[in-house]
């Protein structure tokens, strides 16, 4: 049996280690690093690169918010976010914050709070640059193939507005995208913003038709009711603003779609 000091070392060495322990296991990573949820695989917006790296608008203005709060960048460990999990990552403190094309609405806002709204854009759609028949929302609804993606506001728009609509829910657009090169569906519906991303990987390949026929307000998705955690992040997001650091961002990262800079959105209280 171990001497009684031998128990008392061992139980001030567990005592120690606990707090780290936890802290490691939250969503704000251990106190020297931060994890922050975004899309790995929308072009533009956000996007995990071969070599590793990550780039988008969504991901320079998370870059921007994390230094801000203190966290430089080689401190961030990136945690894909897909649409349909979004809410679940941020409840179980798997991170610290989302951004990922996040639009804010009132069933999402009784599970997670938003700061924002950084970005307004509008439903649209992609087709191949061939088409000439899919025109608008209304001409999908002679049994057309439309993708978009499980458990977004784009997916439960159309089964709420376009019941005639053969809609494909796949994991992810860039598989709504690729079913669209193959010829397996005749349109890929989402936001404007990031169909742009994706005409714009493939030059020749799409187009964007009709007008948007929606208005999605993107915010950072935070633990619900963290007030002191959202005004954090909206001041940040007004300074990336006043500074001029938004634009740039935009420039750099939606400027090769062709897509002008919109002004940024007034944003909501905490």
């Amino acid at each position: 049996m171990p001497s009684l000091s031998l128990r008392v070392a061992g139980a001030v060495a567990l005592a120690i280690a606990l707090p780290f322990a936890a802290t490691a296991c939250g969503g704000g990573g251990d106190e020297n690093s931060i994890v922050i949820g975004t899309k790995f695989d929308q072009p533009g917006l956000g996007l995990k690169n071969p070599d590793g790296t990550m780039s988008g608008f969504d991901v320079d203005v998370a870059k921007y918010v994390a230094n801000e709060l203190g966290y430089g960048e080689d401190q961030i460990e990136w945690k894909e976010s897909p649409s349909g999990q979004r809410e679940t990552l941020i409840q179980n403190d798997q991170v610290k914050f989302i951004a990922a094309t996040y639009s804010i609405t009132d069933s999402r806002k009784e599970k997670v709070s938003f700061a924002g709204p950084y970005l307004v854009t509008g439903q649209s759609l992609l087709v191949r640059a061939d088409n000439t028949d899919i025109t608008g929302a209304d001409s999908l609804q002679n049994n057309k193939k439309l993708c978009s993606v499980s458990g977004s506001t784009p997916a439960q728009r159309i089964k709420d507005q376009y019941p005639g609509v053969q809609l494909q829910q796949y994991d992810t657009y860039s598989a709504c995208v690729e079913a669209l090169k193959n010829g397996a569906i005749d349109a890929v519906t989402t936001d404007e913003v990031i169909l742009a991303g994706y005409a714009a990987q493939s030059p020749g390949a799409f187009k964007i038709v009709g007008e948007p026929f929606s208005e999605e307000r993107y915010g950072i998705g935070l633990k619900k009711d963290d007030t002191e955690l959202c005004n954090q992040i909206s001041d940040a997001i007004k300074k990336m603003e006043d500074e001029g650091a938004w634009k740039a961002a935009w420039d750099k990262n939606l400027g090769p779609a062709g897509v002008e800079a919109p002004a940024p959105p007034a944003l909501d209280p905490c």
